[in-house]
């Protein structure tokens, strides 16, 4: 086969890898094609083992490792051999004169900083699996891509051979293009991690003064919000809490943009009920339509449906303990888009079988809502990052304004309805009743607006089921934040809320305290808002 301009044939490489996974096949195959093999410590000691013959570094610096192994691989014996511009006559004059030979192909992979972190090692041990010659060659191997071949993943050794096969031995331009690009995101991710933690965990900053935010694709998507729009998941990488992102699925359509918007917002939602009863969170858009709290989980699911069943159709439908076989089959009769537990039983597994393009999830244990970490906004020209929105109350937080006490029903369900209008888009109005949502009024301009359209939806479910009642009577309304006017508490009056929790704090707060007296209604403040733009 002829050697194209753009191929470089492979006649030295350079092995120093952490993750020894297929090193040695590969090391096998290079070493039959022809490849002086050179590198490090326990990839070279790994190598030899496997009866491949390897030139140590230190042969070919002529210099001993030093320094714990600190000092390796940072010499110009080496970096001269990467950097080297082949086809300049100055730098092929250096490599004559001070006998430097070239490396051709570089596979390094670096020490395991994340994997260290994650395990909890004390700080001595963390700075000492700080990678500093992998870097330094990974960046100069890449730099000068147009002669040296980069690898960093045991995942593209497979490809790094078929290249070679389908070369002669070289590499071509377009391979060592891409492998380039792939080793600086590498060393980027790499140092995302360890600024982050030197930020975050050494130095205990909320802000630093550069912020390294990083990912790894995990998929690309079919598209975005709309059709027109291009979309991928990335996972981040350095510790992170588990989430929607690596949940398993066991069947179904591949996971939209929208598919994960809205599972994870009801993944978040339902882990504020972890313990305790069953509970099932059903979401439409990012917005909660339907949350209920029972002894059983198939009760939950009805009174969950029940709240909104027109918006529950193509819904999201999240559990908070394990999914069961009668509890399937009930969600199998409505149209639903993704069904998310922490494990799913196997009369579940079969009721969900017969619908095929259902997506079912499996998350194992639930997030913890109350975990730290940021939240991340980008805007025109920039990026908005705040602490994530973990704020919780007890009822000892509870502060009583009106004449009346609420009841200990009144204040269960006024919590409940708390838990859930913190998850819905302001202005978000939540009633809810004997552990279930009777009505939401999500993402209005004015809270009086949410109120009544909570109301409305609750009066439309009366009469789709034939309740004597809307359950807002003998309601608990929540809003996310403070009631401007008393118009929106009086539309929860006329609704039949009996007892009212918001975070207090407007200016017309004696005026507002005024009409719940009037209306015969009880009313806790608790300090706190929940804006969720």
């Amino acid at each position: 086969m002829k050697i194209q301009v753009s191929d470089v044939t492979i006649r030295r490489a350079l092995l120093s890898v952490s993750d020894k996974s297929g090193l040695v096949d590969l090391g096998a195959k290079l070493a039959k094609g022809g490849v002086e093999l050179v590198s490090t410590g326990g990839t070279a000691r790994a190598l030899r083992e496997a009866g491949l013959a390897v030139r140590d570094v230190s042969d070919l610096t002529g210099f001993p490792e030093m320094m714990d192994g600190r000092v390796k691989t940072l010499h110009p014996m080496v970096h001269g051999g990467l950097l080297a511009v082949r086809d300049n006559p100055e730098h092929a004059a250096a490599m004559e004169t001070h006998d430097i030979g070239a490396i051709d192909l570089v596979v390094v992979n670096l020490y395991p900083f994340e994997a260290t972190v994650a395990r909890g090692a004390e700080r001595e041990e963390i700075i000492e699996n700080i990678d500093i010659g992998g870097p330094s060659m990974v960046r100069s191997a890449a730099k000068n891509h147009q002669f040296v071949t980069i690898v960093t993943d045991p995942a593209d050794y497979d490809d790094l051979l078929d290249e070679l096969a389908g070369h002669d031995g070289g590499t071509s331009l377009d391979f060592r293009r891409q492998m380039a690009a792939k080793a600086f995101a590498a060393t980027a991710a790499y140092d995302s991690m360890i600024s982050q933690w030197f930020a975050f965990a050494d130095q205990g900053e909320t802000f630093p003064e550069m912020l390294a935010v990083n990912g790894r694709r995990a998929a690309e998507l079919r598209y975005g919000e709309n059709p027109h729009q291009k979309a991928a998941l990335y996972t981040p990488v350095g510790p992170h809490a588990r989430g929607i992102a690596q949940a398993e699925q066991l069947q179904g359509k591949e996971l939209s943009y929208n598919n994960y918007n809205d599972a994870d917002a009801a993944l978040e939602l339902c882990a504020e009920f972890a313990s305790g009863d069953p509970a099932v969170v059903i979401v439409k858009h990012a917005n909660p339509c339907g949350v209920a709290q029972r002894g059983s989980l198939l009760e939950a699911w009805e009174e969950a449906l029940a709240c909104d069943s027109v918006s529950a159709f193509g819904g999201i439908v999240c559990v908070n303990v394990e999914l069961d076989g009668p509890t399937a089959e009930a969600i199998c009769e409505i149209f639903t888009e993704v069904v998310i537990a922490p494990s799913v039983s196997e009369e579940a597994r079969a009721a969900f079988a017969k619908k095929k393009n259902l997506r079912l999830l499996v998350t194992g244990d639930l997030p913890d809502p109350r975990r730290g970490g940021l939240a991340v906004k980008p805007i025109t020209g920039g990026l908005l990052v705040q602490s994530r929105d973990n704020g919780a109350i007890a009822p000892a937080d509870l502060k009583v304004v009106t004449e009346r006490e609420p009841t200990e029903q009144e204040l269960k369900d006024c919590l409940f309805a708390w838990t859930v209008a913190r998850h819905v888009k302001s202005n978000a109005i939540v009633y809810a009743k004997d552990g279930a949502t009777a009505g939401i009024g999500a993402g209005q301009m004015n809270r009086r607006d949410s109120s009544r359209i909570a109301a409305m939806k609750a009066a439309e479910a009366a009469e789709t089921y034939g309740w004597a009642a809307s359950r807002t009577v003998g309601s608990a309304v929540a809003s996310d934040a403070f009631f401007p006017f008393a118009d929106g508490l009086l539309a929860a009056a006329e609704a039949g809320a009996t007892a009212v929790i918001q975070p207090g704090g407007s200016i017309r707060d004696e005026e507002v305290i005024a009409a719940a007296n009037k209306a015969g209604l009880a009313m806790v403040f608790t300090g706190m808002r929940h804006f969720r733009h």
